[in-house]
């Protein structure tokens, strides 16, 4: 068999998040339905990694061993035949038996959309409204000193303790907090992340741009590894997986 690497995006607004659940309404769910009708057997897909319901991604990877005897464009279009409009399956390349989507990673890169005020109705599925006056400049220069190598554990969302969380020492590598009109965008480039740890740091650099957590508090708090009441979790659909990164 054939291994093939895939990059896909999803609106993640209706899904129960990237991974396979028991209601069969991720989008894994969808992606292996998929493969199951025009392969005519089962298979199981591997991702670089979960994201939560209503996350949305741009650039999730993820592989599969399968016989496909065609090119891929040819795959391309059965998964778009199959797949609900949510779902693109961008690219697909056949890749050595060595690969693997999570295992193979270098890194990834999050984007955080934030509407400063109401969002319209058309922006409602991508971005947090906020009704409240933030400080750009604020967050950026917090989120500057998020760059370097550092335990992220007090921005874990089971603050570590769960036993399959990995090692929560990151390659922090890239912050931008980006002001185009009223849409603020954040991004977060690390060599990983753990669940929920982007949306556990823009809930803290929210309260910075707030006023209401110094950079200091803000620094100390990631030096602690203990995850404190000013580190809340954002909701989800702000939140965009952008790039997956692997060795050339």
């Amino acid at each position: 068999m054939s291994r093939w690497k895939c990059v896909c995006a999803y609106d993640g607004t209706d899904f129960a998040g990237w991974q396979t659940q028991p209601t069969r309404d991720a989008v894994q769910d969808k992606i292996e339905a998929a493969l199951a009708k025009f392969l005519k057997i089962p298979v199981r897909i591997q991702g670089s990694g979960r994201t939560d319901a209503g996350v949305h991604a741009e650039g999730q990877v993820f592989h599969f061993d399968a016989d496909w005897n065609h090119d891929p464009a040819s795959l391309l279009a059965a998964f778009k035949v199959h797949l609900p409009d949510t779902i693109l399956v961008k690219s697909a390349e056949e890749v050595s038996s060595e690969f693997h989507a999570r295992y193979s990673a270098t890194g990834k890169r999050y984007v955080y959309h934030i509407f400063l005020g109401q969002a319209d109705p058309f922006c409602t599925r991508y971005a947090l409204s906020i009704p409240y006056q933030l400080d750009p400049e604020a967050i950026r220069e917090a989120g500057k000193l998020l760059i370097g190598t550092h335990d992220f554990s007090a921005f874990a969302a089971d603050n570590g303790n769960d036993p399959e969380t990995e090692n929560p020492v990151k390659d922090f590598r890239r912050f931008e907090a980006e002001l185009d009109g009223q849409q603020l965008m954040l991004t977060f480039e690390a060599s990983g992340f753990m669940y929920k740890m982007v949306r556990s740091l823009v809930g803290a650099l929210l309260r910075v741009g707030r006023g209401k957590l110094s950079q200091k508090a803000f620094v100390e708090i990631l030096n602690s590894g203990v995850r404190s009441k000013d580190v809340v979790t954002a909701g989800p659909r702000g939140l965009f997986l952008k790039q997956v990164y692997y060795a050339e």
